[in-house]
């Protein structure tokens, strides 16, 4: 017996949503792709339905998922054109984009004014972990359904149920506060190693095997020796979610200076022009700060 499975409406078809299509389409799942841009979307016609509007896609949909760039824009489909108000009853909408905590909670609230189930599930991993169905998802929202959204996860990467509706994004936060912050940690690490005469590539090697080891060490680091900022995770995106973690800590009554600090280094990053370099295009800002081209000192990376 052949088992049907959910249709998948899906929203957001760029760095990371081309990816996640893909496997969702290679593990079978019947899919509606909508997208600013519809462009994007050609690559996957002749698999998939492209929808002319967020309401046309989810009219049948019973599986609604976003990967936007912003809470802005989330909101601007899910209730400025329409797809909320369009689910039917018994959907479920899954936000898997990084947004405001608040606002998760908001279109948590008219989801289920339409009879429909939420989830705020953002992810970690860049590209390379969507590619690879290596995403961290952390999923805010009731256990029954994360349990219903789990096989639509398990084709994207692994599911972690963080709490109610909203405690995802707030891992989330928590996830791109460590990264931000680690790689201003590499950038200077390597920087103060290369001005006193070390080799940057060796150091990180060394690094490696030591307590200093990071995920961010190991990929972002070889990035910045390589002077390879091709984005993954452009810089502008980093500076937007820096913003949400220091917004979200006022409201909490926190104050997190390497937070603060590293969001005004991104914003420097930013404003000089760098908006679409890879995060770990941070190093940029720092050899700014300082009049150093890291590849001019020490032995210097490969070219």
């Amino acid at each position: 017996m052949t088992i049907e499975l959910p249709r998948i409406a899906f929203f957001g078809i760029g760095l990371m949503g081309a990816p996640m299509t893909r496997n969702l389409l290679n593990a079978g799942y019947p899919m509606t792709l909508w997208n600013r841009t519809q462009s994007k979307c050609e690559p996957f016609a002749g698999e998939a339905t492209i929808a002319k509007s967020p309401a046309e896609a989810v009219a049948d949909a019973d599986v609604v998922i976003t990967m936007l760039e912003n809470g802005q824009v989330v909101d601007d489909v899910l209730v400025g054109q329409g797809a909320i108000a369009a689910l039917k009853a018994g959907a479920l909408l899954i936000d898997m984009s990084s947004v405001q905590p608040s606002v998760a909670r908001g279109h948590a609230a008219l989801a289920a004014e339409q009879g429909a189930g939420y989830l705020d599930a953002p992810v970690s991993g860049g590209t390379v972990g969507a590619a690879e169905a290596r995403l961290s998802i952390m999923a805010g929202g009731s256990e029954a359904d994360v349990a219903r959204a789990l096989p639509v996860f398990e084709v994207l990467g692994k599911c972690t149920r963080i709490g109610p509706v909203g405690a995802g994004q707030l891992a989330k936060l928590a996830n791109q506060a460590i990264v931000g912050i680690t790689i201003g940690a590499v950038s200077e690490a390597l920087l103060l190693a290369a001005k006193g005469g070390a080799d940057p590539a060796a150091v990180r090697e060394a690094l490696m095997g030591g307590f200093a080891g990071s995920r961010i060490l190991e990929l972002h680091g070889q990035r910045m020796i390589d002077r390879d900022f091709a984005p993954g995770a452009p810089a502008r995106i980093q500076l937007k979610d820096l913003r949400m973690i220091l917004d979200e800590a006022r409201a909490e009554g926190l104050t997190l200076p390497l937070s603060q600090q590293v969001h005004n280094e991104y914003l420097s990053l930013v404003a000089n022009g760098h908006s679409e370099v890879d995060h770990s295009g941070l190093l940029l800002e720092l050899e700014h700060l300082n009049g150093a081209l890291m590849g001019s000192l020490g032995r210097g990376p490969k070219t």
